[in-house]
């Protein structure tokens, strides 16, 4: 299982495509408002002197007002007619391709190995767990073996083969690293195959900007108010501590 699941980790990036390059107008847009998110929420406890705090809010609040950040919005009548159609977009239709391949990596091997034990190791016992359990467990350790006397501590092979898929989770961040896509098998497992689609930077276009950065310029001249500056009175508060060196 644990080869099982490295092959499937490096199947998914072979099979995975590069995301779409945005435009400099769309990440200059999408980076100014992570900007004065970062600076509202830093104010109560702010790095930034007072000065530089009041000039970088002002620029914020100015070129929020005047959309200065905007992208420029395509003339096209599909752009003014509302949000693309994820069946026609080809971000969209990119995005549910990815989702498609990685649920058929997904699935066909896990199918082959449960087929494979159901074939030749249906209704066996193969271990049993050193500390008690209630019958709560029973359903979920006994797959398989229809029988009330069975104590519950014996594991079926069916049910042992899904603690193992599970539980390799932290072996497989171990050894491919955190960000991997076997240890996020649980994950695929729910996932639809239009999952994919809904991740794409493109999808995020079909936000307002507009009135986010109304939004946002509210929250900062509301964030004002809480500013404190973490650099004031340091001096005194080094010397209320180190006083007695």
């Amino acid at each position: 299982m644990i080869l099982v699941g490295v092959l499937r980790h490096y199947v998914m990036l072979l099979l995975g495509s590069s995301p779409k390059k945005q435009s400099r107008a769309a990440i200059r847009e999408q980076r100014a408002l992570v900007r004065a998110q970062v600076l509202r929420h830093t104010s109560a406890f702010s790095p930034i002197p007072p000065l530089f705090y009041q000039a970088l809010s002002d620029h914020l609040q100015a070129a929020f007002a005047t959309s200065a950040y905007l992208q420029p919005k395509s003339t096209s009548a599909d752009a003014s007619s509302g949000p693309p159609n994820p069946l026609t977009d080809p971000s969209a239709m990119d995005g549910m391709m990815d989702g498609m391949k990685k649920q058929m990596v997904m699935m066909v091997p896990q199918m082959v190995m449960m087929g494979w034990i159901n074939f030749f190791f249906q209704g066996f016992v193969l271990i049993k767990l050193p500390f008690p359990l209630t019958l709560g467990f029973k359903s979920m350790l006994q797959r398989g073996i229809e029988t009330q006397d069975m104590d519950v501590r014996w594991v079926s092979s069916l049910s042992w083969y899904f603690l193992n898929f599970f539980g390799l989770n932290g072996l497989y961040r171990v050894i491919l690293g955190a960000d991997n896509e076997a240890a996020n098998s649980s994950r695929d497992m729910m996932a639809t195959p239009f999952a994919g689609a809904q991740s794409q930077p493109a999808m995020g276009q079909m936000q307002d900007f507009g009135k986010l950065f109304k939004a946002e310029r509210d929250n900062l001249e509301f964030a004002e108010g809480q500013y404190i500056w973490s650099g004031k009175d340091v001096e005194i508060r080094v010397l209320q501590k180190w006083s007695k060196l």
